[in-house]
């Protein structure tokens, strides 16, 4: 089938023929016929790098009137990468009609995205926080709007703008129509067609959830302390990688790429503590090539738009199965072919089980190459790099008689041997003393998530043994949630967040627990803290009986910190929001925004939060669970979590890693 066949106007055809579209992709086929009708509400699953922005967008542009003033056509999707992308195609397939598109998104003027939805927008693409503030505002009228596109369904339920999406369709007309897209197909999202959508047609290309075929997803089982050290030679390695690397944390994601680039590596980390003019500028640079490898938070790379990637590097796995598809989705696009790869600790096999069974995929268990093996990869390396280097004959001849002297002792094979041994000899004493990395995952690994499961049955209602209670001075009206709090006295002490436990949001004060070996330095760096402009000021308080400090109805429950084993798919007993948690009705959306509030280029909601909250179904434990409204949860799964990883921060030699084929 040709897009010809699939009825889109001329100018559009015209624009694709310009683009060198030729045929189109599986859910490009099934999906554009259909929302080219006047009735098409629309679920489409597919992977990452499937063409999802051309399904919608080409019927989209399609279908919106031409001059026309006031949006008709809404696309809202999780990250401002993603919608500088969308907005940028669809101002692309648009060339040849006057179709007005606008950005809104977080982290830069909110005043001259005003301006110009008042200019005239026909198509409006938002991230939801920046939306909320707009209409707010009552700068933006969704009245006229006839088409509504959710782009990533699945990552903006993650990142917890449940109850944005949910404000935001309620000022939408009940006649629109409703296009959602996803790579994946959680109970969240199946809500959205129960509650949103009349009768859609779902369109699943390949099973759902399942990862991408051409990719190849490989494990590697190391000790937690040989982590890092790990990462260091899959990148040996593979000496032309252009990848990224996904941590956990932004704290993580800035240390593992600050040594990289100290050991000589071509890296960068992208997280959310970066301004929007950092975060350009390292895409710019990564999009050139100029960067081989992105280290990356979960949320900062969501919305990346990079065909080329050979390798995704999981650092540590997602708390969520779906973050996985996401990541891995990340290469392997357009057809090409590509790499998972994954290290975990010799306790954390049961992880890659439960990714196969959802993904419908399967894992290969893979070795940690050895010394042997990687300094012949790089010395095989440099001999290709001296073979193709060009030789400048007009500016080196004159120095060729001196040269020519120096070298009439050696035999060729000789000259040669210290040729090359000038920069090899660097990695062979770095790696001499290098041993194996492979680890066993043994009968350790389902000892430990027994053990997990066990404490994490347990009731919380009262503080844990071995924790200090601390009050702090702020609350949910001062924009605090879960996450944020984790963040604020994890980056403030240095703590993993495994040493902080229960975290109470209240409205205008909140309590957490740590152990209590930190507490005076708790006490010492947190007091005095800023928190988007707030003084924070924190002190012990005395845990309380029966209720573990919790007001306004039901015990605050702990954050589950544990592994995949036992109860994996999510099955948790939770009482019903009440008191301060506020109620939200069944089938909705639950307000969790990204980083607080967004005002004229204030802090951005959409992409400040690098913690992703846990699903309800199918998911990984969450490190940070970072729920807005201090969710009540009555004999709440306890927080358990292991230690953040240990690394290895051995020196290398400079040389290796930095240059790379651009082609």
């Amino acid at each position: 089938m040709t897009f010809e066949e699939l009825g889109l106007k001329s100018e559009v055809l015209k624009s694709l023929q310009e683009l060198g579209f030729e045929a189109p992709t599986p859910i490009q086929e099934k999906a554009i016929p259909y929302l080219l009708g006047e009735n098409s509400d629309f679920v489409g699953l597919a992977q990452t790098g499937t063409g999802k922005t051309a399904a919608f967008g080409l019927p989209l542009i399609n279908n919106i009137e031409n001059h026309a003033k006031t949006p008709q056509g809404l696309v809202i999707c999780p990250t401002r990468e993603l919608c500088l992308q969308i907005a940028k195609d669809l101002e692309t397939y648009s060339k040849y009609l006057k179709v007005a598109v606008v950005a809104v998104y977080g982290g830069t003027d909110i005043r001259k995205q005003m301006t110009d939805i008042k200019r005239g927008a026909s198509i409006i693409v938002a991230t939801p926080g920046r939306l909320m503030d707009l209409i707010n505002r009552r700068a933006i009228s969704l009245a006229d709007v006839e088409y509504v596109v959710l782009d990533e369904a699945d990552e903006m339920l993650n990142m917890g703008f449940k109850e944005d999406i949910d404000a935001i369709l309620e000022t939408t007309p009940d006649t629109k129509n409703v296009w959602l897209f996803s790579a994946t197909m959680p109970s969240e999202v199946a809500r959205i067609a129960k509650n949103y959508m009349t009768d859609p047609l779902e369109v699943s290309i390949g099973h759902k959830n399942q990862s991408n075929e051409n990719i190849d997803h490989i494990y590697y089982v190391v000790k937690e302390k040989d982590r890092y050290a790990g990462v260091k030679r899959l990148i040996d390695f593979n000496p032309e990688i252009y990848g990224l690397i996904f941590c956990r944390t932004r704290q993580e994601t800035a240390t593992v790429a600050e040594k990289l680039g100290k050991e000589g590596y071509s890296a960068e980390p992208l997280h959310g503590d970066l301004s929007q003019v950092q975060r350009d500028r390292v895409m710019d640079r990564f999009r050139k090539k100029d960067i081989q490898i992105l280290v990356a938070t979960d949320v900062a790379a969501r919305g990346l738009d990079i065909d080329n990637i050979t390798h995704v590097i999981n650092y540590n796995l997602p708390d969520d199965i779906e973050n996985y598809t996401h990541r891995s989705g990340r290469t392997a696009r357009a057809g090409r072919k590509g790499e998972s790869l994954v290290l975990i600790n010799t306790r954390e096999s049961g992880k890659i089980r439960a990714i196969e069974k959802q993904m419908r995929t399967t894992f290969t268990l893979g070795t940690v190459p050895n010394a042997e093996e990687i300094c012949e990869i790089q010395l095989m390396k440099l001999i290709n790099k001296v073979i193709k280097t060009d030789v400048r004959e007009k500016d080196i001849e004159k120095f060729m008689p001196t040269i020519m002297a120096e070298f009439e002792s050696m035999s060729k094979e000789e000259a040669i041997k210290h040729f090359v041994s000038t920069e090899f000899n660097r990695f062979i004493e770095y790696y001499e003393r290098a041993g194996d990395l492979n680890a066993t995952a043994g009968k350790g690994d389902d000892r430990g998530m027994d053990d997990r499961s066990k404490r994490r049955d347990r009731k919380g209602d009262e503080t844990e043994s071995g924790k200090t209670r601390f009050f702090v001075s702020i609350g949910r009206r001062d924009g605090l949630n879960p996450g944020g709090l984790l963040r604020l006295v994890c980056d403030a002490t240095g703590l993993k967040s495994a040493n902080v436990g229960r975290i109470d949001i209240m409205t205008s004060y909140s309590f957490f627990e740590a152990d209590n070996e930190y507490a005076d330095n708790i006490l010492k760096k947190v007091n005095g803290a800023d928190y988007e402009g707030h003084s924070v000021s924190i002190e012990i308080t005395k845990a309380k009986s029966g209720g573990g400090g919790n007001r306004g109805g039901g015990g605050g429950g702990r954050r589950d910190g544990g592994s995949f084993g036992g109860k994996f798919q999510g099955n948790r007993d939770r009482a019903p929001r009440s008191g301060d948690g506020g109620n939200r009705r069944e089938g909705g959306f639950s307000r969790d925004r990204d980083g607080g509030r967004d005002r004229d280029g204030g802090r951005d909601r959409d992409g400040g939060r690098d913690r992703t909250p846990r699903s309800n179904d199918g998911a990984f434990r969450s490190e940070g669970d970072s729920r807005r409204g201090a969710p009540k949860r009555d004999g709440g799964p306890k927080r358990d979590g292991g230690g953040g990883p240990k690394r290895d921060g051995g020196g290398r030699p400079r040389s290796f890693g930095k240059p790379f084929n651009k082609d």
